[in-house]
């Protein structure tokens, strides 16, 4: 998102100076800041947070003025509170009784709630008094959420600069880079081109800019040896385009949904989320590269992301101290021998505010639960059965949201969770994909779950039950069942008329049909054989039909069991006639033909089924053939009788002859 107003003030007087200092940035930086990596020193990440998410909410469905005081309940806790009732000292510690006590003008709003028999949660004024028989639903918060992040994606650049992730339902990263560099090299043609003499080292150009306009935001002070005399350089002027982004951004979101939202804007992610809750409500802050040691000093390193909890126990325990100015005199090795070699490393930059994790542009939930604790516990079958009824509900209304329904997203697993005293035992189960998924399918499944963990024993008296799905994946588009692939009637007429007329078309044989319904016979297809392809078929003439039965051959022997031949290029001359062996008895014989340069055509075998059932008709057998004038060593070659019938599913392929000069290899 460029914008045609000029983010930047600069002196019309401010001119190059020879002793002016080189900028501190190369090329190099420039194209990492395209690619958006993770280590490049212009990068820009800002981190967006709604101010009091679950109070205003409420506030804007209800209409409530901003200045009047409201706390959103749950049972007899209070989950959210709004800037103007934290003035009089309530916070989420306090139960509602309290609190109301703390501010008589309390607006005391109960989050909405799902119970028996309801097929959508609602907002009810005794759910505070009906803890047992309901159970609390957040999908009006979720609803609001998804309205906020499309809005603050309208607002961005399409993919792949835009680069969204949701870190929770009332925060949002954005990584800013690539965005960021298209509007520099806008706004500063001098950065367009290449580097000189391809170097990448080369230092940028300095930024003729010598004082920035920062509007309402607020700025970290500088570092000790960092002055505001000092010129700007390039990462000052990324956070200063972040900033003015990320401002239009908040603008967006006040002006269409009545939402205020705090933001922090800096190098990573970590600095970044530190700066969204420095000047909370509504606010925003910047945290420049030269101000980050100031920036950090302040504060506690159990408020670092992910430096809070059970890490931050251990830092506190080896360290002694929870503030960043005092961990930042514990050398490594220190760190690394208490907390191991990746934990101490990680514990070492973070306080120094280095973080090189990515956002990540995941925007859709892998996973949904709906829980619920009993206070007292409860001890039957039905009464389990009417809770997951209650959960089944609440998490398929959740996944009508993400698109089941139109099948853009679905889960593939259930899970159950079950608590009896310390032990909790979990049973999962696949979500058929087979047709639609629905309430009931889910209700289904959970129940026969439940069932599991009671013929398993122990189930009773039960304090928390829980159902989720997982395994979200995109839907399959555009699939159709085998009822598809069929066509019958004028339909599959007109493909039948169709097929024949392609089949005309290519030189197919056709196909005649049989009876009024379009049903057809297939004819037998032969294989064609192309003159140019170097089958075996190509090495013997064409093959031309007999019309006289008599003239039919017994099929010769197969090709290993002839002679060791050898074959020449030169013409062959006759061989002389052998002399005549003394007879013998008749028997069927395998001849060989005169050698010549090209082999005579053969006449097509017909089948021999007419002439068994015609006996007249058969040719009278042929001679027995005791000597050949072309076999060597007046040797002749013999085999068995023809079995009078042929094989019922095919006829025995004719194999062809050989010319005695010729070799078995030239066939293979």
């Amino acid at each position: 998102m460029s914008s045609s107003q000029p983010f930047l003030s600069s002196s019309p007087s401010s001119l190059p100076s020879p002793r002016r200092k080189k900028s501190r940035f190369a090329y190099k930086h420039l194209a990492a800041l395209s690619q958006s990596q993770t280590t490049c020193p212009l990068r820009v990440i800002a981190h967006i947070d709604l101010d009091a998410f679950y109070a205003q909410c409420e506030m804007v469905r209800l209409g409530i003025p901003e200045d009047q005081p409201l706390a959103v309940q749950q049972w007899q806790g209070l989950i959210a509170i709004n800037y103007p009732a934290r003035k009089f000292g309530l916070n989420r510690h306090i139960t509602s009784t309290e609190a109301q006590k703390l501010c008589p003008d309390l607006i005391m709003q109960h989050v909405a709630t799902w119970q028996e028999g309801d097929d959508k949660w609602a907002y009810r004024e005794d759910s505070f008094k009906n803890m047992a028989s309901q159970k609390v639903s957040l999908d009006p918060y979720r609803l609001e959420s998804r309205k906020i992040l499309a809005t603050i994606k309208e607002a961005l650049p399409p993919a792949p600069i835009q680069r969204v992730e949701k870190a929770s339902i009332d925060e949002v990263f954005l990584d800013l880079s690539a965005q960021i560099h298209s509007i520099l090299l806008q706004r500063y043609p001098e950065l367009s081109g290449p580097a000189p003499y391809d170097d990448p080292t080369t230092p940028l150009p300095r930024p003729l800019t010598t004082a920035l306009d920062w509007h309402t935001d607020a700025l970290v002070d500088l570092d000790a040896s960092q002055t505001e005399d000092d010129d700007p350089d390039w990462d000052d002027i990324c956070i200063l385009l972040g900033s003015e982004i990320v401002r239009r951004i908040r603008q967006t979101i006040r002006a269409k949904l009545n939402y205020t939202c705090s933001a922090g804007v800096a190098r990573n992610k970590l600095l970044a989320k530190l700066g969204s809750g420095h000047q909370k409500p509504n606010a925003q802050t910047v945290v420049r590269n030269r101000a980050i040691a100031q920036f950090l000093s302040s504060f506690k390193f159990t408020k670092i992301r992910n430096l809070g909890g059970k890490l931050g126990d251990e830092v506190v325990a080896l360290c002694g101290t929870d503030t960043v100015a005092e961990l930042l005199g514990v050398p490594l090795e220190t760190l690394k021998r208490g907390l191991g070699d990746d934990t101490g490393m990680w514990v070492y930059n973070a306080v120094r505010g280095e973080d090189y994790s990515e956002v990540n542009p995941r925007t859709q939930i892998k996973s949904m639960l709906s829980a619920k604790s009993f206070r007292p516990a409860i001890n039957a079958f039905e009464v389990g059965v009417r809770w997951l009824r209650i959960f089944a509900a609440d998490i398929f209304s959740r996944c009508v949201e993400e698109g089941v329904l139109e099948n853009k997203r679905r889960p593939r697993t259930l899970n159950l969770h079950h608590r009896q005293g310390a032990q909790t035992r979990s049973k999962s189960a696949p979500i058929p994909r087979g047709g639609a998924l629905s309430e009931e399918t889910l209700f289904e499944l959970a129940r026969g779950l439940l069932a599991q963990v009671v013929a398993d024993g122990r189930a009773w008296p039960c304090a928390n039950l829980s159902l989720s799905v997982g395994g979200f994946e995109d839907g399959v588009v555009g699939n159709k069942g085998i009822g598809g692939f069929l066509v019958r009637g004028e339909e599959a007429k007109a493909m039948l008329a169709s097929e024949r007329m392609n089949a005309a078309v290519h030189g197919d044989a056709e196909a005649e049909e049989e009876d009024g319904e379009g049903e057809r016979e297939r004819p037998l297809k032969r294989r064609k054989l192309r003159p140019d392809n170097p089958s075996i078929a190509n090495f013997f003439g064409k093959r031309e039909e007999s019309k006289d039965e008599s003239e039919l051959e017994p099929e010769p022997e197969p090709l290993d069991h002839l002679p060791n031949l050898s074959s020449s290029k030169a013409a062959p001359t006759p061989a002389p006639e052998p002399t005549k062996p003394p007879p013998r008895p008749p028997q069927t014989t395998s001849t060989l033909p005169s050698s010549a340069p090209s082999p005579p055509p053969r006449p097509r075998r017909l089948p021999l089924l007419p002439l068994l059932r015609n006996p007249a008709s058969s040719p009278p057998p042929r001679p027995p053939l005791s000597h050949h004038p072309h076999l060597p060593n007046n040797k002749t070659r013999t085999h068995q009788t023809r079995i009078p019938h042929p094989p019922p599913h095919r006829h025995r392929k004719r194999r062809p002859t050989l010319a005695p000069n010729a070799t078995a290899s030239q066939f293979r």
